[in-house]
């Protein structure tokens, strides 16, 4: 659909109509669950001494209000997935009104001595990540955080075209994200993992299949006892060898319980994620690539994470007081599941690592199809192998608005640097960002806000946000000098687009305007490509001496005793500053 906002509003009224159906369904369903508890309780006080009609109704009674329990557990999780689907689609049009408060700002990924990501805002309240993350597990936000600071350039046309063909299916990606938010995970991923992989078995072999002995036995007594060929209480006492049995491992299934019960939830949601990726035919060679990772050796991996969900709401069911002490009496129930919950793990829990990756890959995937859904005006960079690292046309920051945002057209060439002059608040710093998203964008396979663009892959690396360290007892000039030897250090082993803004505040202005034209021709003589912003004119007459290096600018004007900017990029050295002025107007200084 060409238009996002149709198509949220339009699944709002679709989830809408099918909620207020289901809700209709649970209230019916809770008062039939109700009759039948009714019923037995009425089986029990009329049937009674008459032992097969109080077992005969009391069983036939269990089993129907179980098949009732289940089906309105059922229904209520499709009113809570709708609901979340209304929701997610709610939020999409939030997030386009401006509103974005809902959305995770990721300030746990914030790194300052990562190669860009503090400099260009890549976290944090307004970043790029709070608008592009919609990731709905803790996995699959961390793997979204590393693949936009992985800077990697690999691939990049076959990461254009898996998001180009997850962005298209709208429809799965919510069913997904709503399906993954249902999940109650109260253990990390990561904990899940080594409870697999340090877990110690305590059912012995022979115990494993005195359950099935047992459950046979418990049979036979309940049908003699149907037949009034035992007395019941025969039967009681054959109950509490059962019980005393199960007590024999009682600490170690309580242990178990308890680890188990946590990641419950986990394998309910996660078994139906993994089954929506291995139903889905996919276009791009990268998705098939990650789809085959579940459907390996003819085996699914959601029918693998299914069993492990339905054994452990099996085990659950001990918490129900009459199912549990019947259960454990007559079918050494806790035993039995323990036993499978075993076996389960001795045989998987070395693939399950790998599913997990799947869904979190997915996961985050769905976001940067999601970014692309949202901006049906964005192109895919044209990956180029020319002399030209980036050629744009109306290149804008992706989180301007369109009505006030000014687009530019830039075009660096291989090994050539520009110096970027302007008045305070005309552009400099925003235009930096700009390129520097773009490059981000592009690596990892998004479109790029702008008419059209030509990119020849490359790394990135800034200096734009420096911070002095007291804790570290190391001074803001130390700090910027520490992060310009990274940038040397990093030319030294590959080629990266270099971003600085203003750099050497922390010394005088003499000595700032030496060191950094003695550093931009360090930088041109590695053959460096780049962009630095600077308010020190005298450095743009390294542009005289060096032809790899250009003059830009970004201009301002007094326009009827008003400052304007145009913020249009634009050749040659800025003339016009604007500190005396905003002095006098703000009446700081006389005029």
């Amino acid at each position: 659909m060409s238009n996002p906002q149709e198509f949220y509003s339009a699944q709002i009224a679709q989830h809408q109509v099918a909620l207020k159906k289901v809700k209709k369904q649970l209230a019916v369903s809770s008062t039939i669950r109700l009759l039948v508890f009714l019923g037995i309780v009425n089986v029990l006080y009329f049937g009674y001494p008459n032992t097969q009609i109080m077992v005969g109704g009391t069983v036939v009674g269990i089993v129907l209000f179980i098949f009732l329990v289940n089906r309105h557990t059922d229904l209520t999780y499709i009113k809570n997935k709708l609901e979340k689907l209304i929701s997610i689609n709610q939020l999409e049009l939030d997030v386009f009104d401006g509103d974005i408060s809902n959305l995770s700002e990721g300030r746990e990924f914030i790194n300052p001595s990562h190669y860009f990501s503090h400099d260009i805002d890549l976290f944090g309240d307004r970043s790029f990540f709070q608008y592009a993350n919609r990731t709905t597990t803790l996995a699959g936000k961390s793997t979204l955080a590393q693949i936009l600071t992985a800077n990697t350039i690999d691939s990049i046309e076959k990461k254009q075209k898996a998001i180009q063909n997850i962005a298209e299916l709208a429809e799965w990606r919510q069913d997904f994200a709503a399906t993954a938010s249902l999940v109650d995970v109260t253990v990390p991923i990561g904990n899940i993992q080594k409870w697999f992989q340090n877990y110690v078995p305590f059912v012995p072999k022979i115990m494993s299949k005195l359950p099935m002995v047992i459950s046979g036995i418990s049979l036979v007594m309940i049908i003699l006892l149907f037949l009034d060929i035992i007395t019941f209480q025969g039967f009681v006492l054959w109950f509490f060898v059962g019980l005393a049995i199960t007590g024999t491992k009682l600490k170690k299934i309580n242990a178990l319980y308890n680890d188990a019960s946590k990641v419950k939830d986990t394998f309910e949601q996660y078994y139906k994620l993994v089954d929506k990726i291995e139903s889905t035919t996919f276009e791009s060679a990268l998705l098939k690539e990650k789809q085959q990772l579940v459907r390996r050796e003819g085996e699914k991996a959601s029918q693998t994470l299914k069993q492990f969900a339905s054994i452990l709401n099996a085990f659950d069911q001990r918490n129900n007081m009459m199912f549990g002490v019947l259960a454990n009496g007559l079918f050494l129930w806790d035993i039995l599941q323990s036993s499978r919950i075993e076996q389960w793990i001795t045989k998987n829990h070395s693939k399950v690592d790998q599913w997990f990756e799947v869904i979190a890959f997915f996961d985050a995937y769905n976001s940067l199809g999601n970014f692309v859904f949202n901006h049906p005006d964005y192109v895919y960079p044209q990956i180029t192998s020319e002399n030209i690292v980036i050629k744009a046309q109306q290149l804008g920051h992706p989180m301007l608005q369109t009505k006030k945002r000014v687009d530019n057209d830039i075009v660096i060439d291989q090994e050539q640097f520009l110096i970027i002059t302007g008045a305070n608040m005309a552009g400099k710093s925003t235009f930096l960002r700009t390129i520097a998203l773009q490059i981000m964008m592009s690596n990892i396979g998004l479109p790029v806000c702008a008419k059209s663009c030509e990119y020849r892959p490359i790394k990135l690396i800034s200096s734009m946000r420096t911070s002095d360290s007291l804790s570290d007892d190391a001074s803001y000039f130390f700090s910027e000098l520490t992060q310009l030897k990274k940038i040397v250090d990093a030319l030294d082993k590959d080629e990266y687009f270099i971003i600085l803004d203003e750099i050497l505040k922390g010394t005088n202005s003499k000595d700032k305007a030496a060191g950094s034209r003695k550093f931009v021709e360090r930088l041109v003589g590695a053959k460096a490509t780049g962009i630095i912003a600077t308010h020190d004119l005298s450095l743009c007459e390294i542009a005289n001496d060096l032809p790899q290096v250009k003059n830009r600018f970004f201009d301002a004007q007094i326009v009827d005793d008003e400052l304007y900017f145009d913020y249009k990029f634009k050749d040659g050295i800025c003339q016009n500053m604007n500190a005396s002025f905003l002095l006098k107007k703000m009446g700081i200084v006389a005029s």
